[in-house]
C-alpha cells in the first residue's frame, strides 16, 4: 500500500510540475502578444510611461484609423498572395519530391536527399547576394514571385523531411496492393497518399504560410515599389526619421498578427496531428 500511495504522489508531483511549467510557457508567449494588443490602445505619451500597464483609457482610433486606411488592406492583400503562392508551390514541390524518397529507390536517392536536408544549415540571409543576382537575371525583381520563389527553395527542406517521414509511415501493403492492380505511382500519390496525407499537408503548410507571412529581408531586398511592399515593410509607414508612432505600430502588429492566429486556432488539430505521426511505433 506504501509503494502504492508514493507512486500515486510521484505521479501527482509530475502532473503539476507539467501543469506549472506549462503554464510559464503559456504566460511566456501570452504576456508579449497582450502587451502589443493593449498597447494599440494607448497614446503613444502614456506608452512611454506605462508600456506594461493597463489603458487608463482605450484609443479606439488607433485601431479604426489603421483598419479604414486603404494601404492596410493593400499590404494585407500583398502578403496574403505572396503566402498563398509560397504555401501552394511549397506543398506540390515538397509532396512530390518527398514521395520519391520515401516510395522510390533509385542511384544516388540517399545522396540527394542528404545534400536537400543541407539546405536546414543556412538560413536565406547568408545567400541574399546570390539570390539578388540569381532573381535579377531571370527578369523577376520587384515582383511577387521575386519573392516567393526564394521562400519556397529555403522551404522545401524541412518540408521534404516531415512529408517524407509521414509517408513512410502510411501501410506499404497500400502501394503494394495498388501496384498489383495497376496503379501507376502517379495515381497512387494523388488518390492515396494525399487524401491519407491531410494532417501533415496542413502542418507544412501552416509552417510554410507562417514563414512567408513573417519574411521581411527578401521582399526588403527583391522589391522596390511601394505598392508590392508586404505588411513587415508597411510596418515603416509609422517610422519617421527622428521618431515613430510606437503605439500605431503596436495596433498593426496586433491586426496583421491576427491572420497567422487565427490559421492556428483552425489548423492545430491538424498539425498536432501531423507532427505526433509515426512518434509511436507498435
Amino acid at each position: 500500500m506504501n509503494s502504492a500511495s508514493e507512486a500515486g504522489n510521484r505521479a501527482d508531483l509530475t502532473t503539476l510540475y507539467k501543469g506549472l511549467f506549462l503554464a510559464a510557457v503559456a504566460a511566456f508567449v501570452a504576456v508579449p502578444l497582450l502587451t502589443t494588443f493593449l498597447g494599440g490602445f494607448k497614446s503613444l505619451g502614456e506608452l512611454r510611461s506605462n508600456p506594461f500597464g493597463w489603458p487608463t483609457a482605450f484609443e479606439w482610433q488607433n485601431y479604426g484609423d489603421i483598419l479604414f486606411s486603404r494601404r492596410y488592406w493593400e499590404l494585407m492583400r500583398n502578403s496574403l498572395v505572396i503566402s498563398g503562392l509560397s504555401v501552394v508551390l511549397t506543398l506540390i514541390v515538397a509532396s512530390m519530391a518527398a514521395f520519391v524518397f520515401a516510395h522510390i529507390t533509385f542511384f544516388g536517392s540517399r545522396m540527394l536527399l542528404s545534400y536537400i536536408t543541407m539546405g536546414l544549415l543556412f538560413p536565406a540571409s547568408t545567400a541574399i547576394l546570390p539570390l539578388f543576382i540569381k532573381v535579377r537575371d531571370l527578369g523577376l525583381l520587384d515582383t511577387y514571385l521575386g519573392v516567393v520563389l526564394p521562400q519556397v527553395a529555403f522551404s522545401l527542406a524541412m518540408s521534404i523531411l516531415l512529408l517524407r517521414r509521414f509517408f513512410k509511415d502510411l501501410p506499404e501493403e497500400l502501394l503494394e496492393a495498388a501496384l498489383v492492380d495497376g496503379c501507376s505511382y502517379l495515381n497512387f500519390f494523388r488518390y492515396v497518399t494525399l487524401p491519407l496525407s491531410r494532417p501533415i499537408l496542413a502542418t507544412v503548410g501552416t509552417i510554410a504560410f507562417v514563414h512567408s507571412w513573417n519574411a521581411y529581408l527578401l521582399p526588403l531586398v527583391m522589391l522596390n515599389t511601394d505598392g508590392l511592399y508586404p505588411w513587415p515593410l508597411g510596418i515603416m509607414v509609422y517610422q519617421g526619421e527622428f521618431s515613430a508612432e510606437w503605439n500605431l505600430i503596436l495596433a498593426f502588429i496586433t491586426l496583421t498578427l491576427m491572420p497567422t492566429i487565427i490559421l492556428f486556432v483552425f489548423a492545430q488539430k491538424h498539425i498536432v496531428a501531423g507532427l505526433t505521426a509515426g512518434a509511436v511505433k507498435g
